[in-house]
This record gives C-alpha cells, structure tokens and sequence, in this order.
C-alpha cells in the first residue's frame, strides 16, 4: 500500500499519468514548432507532468535515488515554465524560457521512460541488462540529439506574433 492505496493501482496511476504528460507533451511541442500556444494542451501537459514527478516521491525508497533527482529537477523546471507561461505571459527572453523549460521537461520525462523500459521490457534488458552498455547509451543519446535540435527549431520558431508576421513578410 501506497498512501492507502494498493501498490499495483498507484503504480498505474503514476504510469498513466506519465504517459499522459509524455503525450501532451508532444502536442504542445507540435504546436510550439508551428508557432501556436494550444492553451488545453499545455495546462495538461504542465499538470500531468508535475503529477507525475510528485506521485513518484510517493514510492517507498531508503536513499535518494536517481529518479528523485530527476523528479525534484522536472519540478524545478515546470515552476519555471509555468511561471513564464502564466505569471509572466511569455513577454520578452520568457517566451524562449517558456519553450526550454517545456523541452526540458518532456525530455526528463521521455529520458525515464527509456530507463523503464530498458527495466521492464525483457527484450530491451537482454540488450542492456545493467543500462551502461551501448543500446542502452545510443538510445538516450540519439533522444538527446533529437531533443536539442527540435528545441532549436522550436526556441526559433515560436516568436512573438510581431517577430512571427515580419519573418514572414
């Protein structure tokens, strides 16, 4: 039991929701390449994803694990972007913050994702049973690449509609 409730159901809970930021998140991040801010998508998104790291906190541990540190960091990061996207309406150097805190959050997010399913899937752990071996490192490599050159596009691409109407012109 987890907070009162049963392991198995808060262990697909927390699932669910990750997969749910992970989704949403790569709506919002087709809408930013595009220049658009899709309002529903991004508050799901922020939403699922701080959910997430926060249900993560709630698994049983002994020390400070890898995956808390990475949940404290998604947080930290979501504060940001939420901050930016809300209290400062993405004016000026917030709306690039906005974008950046964005990617990165859904990359942490993805980054997991890989590391559960190199653990959990046992075609991929016969591949990389301790994750220090090659697929495993080319995985999240070939991610992280992807990851950085659509966030160049996207910081590129999402402009201030004045910025956006001149490029255009």
């Amino acid at each position: 039991m987890i907070l009162g409730i049963p392991t198995a159901l808060y262990t697909m809970v927390h699932i669910v929701l990750s997969l749910m930021g992970i989704g949403s998140g790569f709506v919002v991040l087709s809408g930013l390449l595009a220049g658009k801010r899709l309002e529903g998508w991004t508050a799901v998104f922020l939403i699922t994803t701080a959910a997430t790291s926060l249900t993560g906190f709630g698994f049983p541990f002994q020390t400070l694990m890898p995956a808390q540190i990475i949940g404290f960091i998604s947080l930290a990061v979501l504060m940001v972007a939420i901050l930016a996207r809300y209290s400062l309406r993405l004016a000026g150097a917030w709306r690039p913050t906005f974008v950046i805190a964005v990617l990165i959050a859904l990359y942490l997010n993805v980054f997991v994702a890989i590391v559960q399913a190199f653990e959990k899937i046992p075609a991929l752990k016969a591949l990389a049973p301790t994750q220090s071996e090659p697929p495993f490192l080319v995985a999240q490599l070939l991610v992280l690449a992807v990851f950085i050159v659509v966030g160049v596009l996207t910081t590129k691409r999402f402009r201030e509609p004045a910025q956006a109407a001149a490029k255009t012109a």
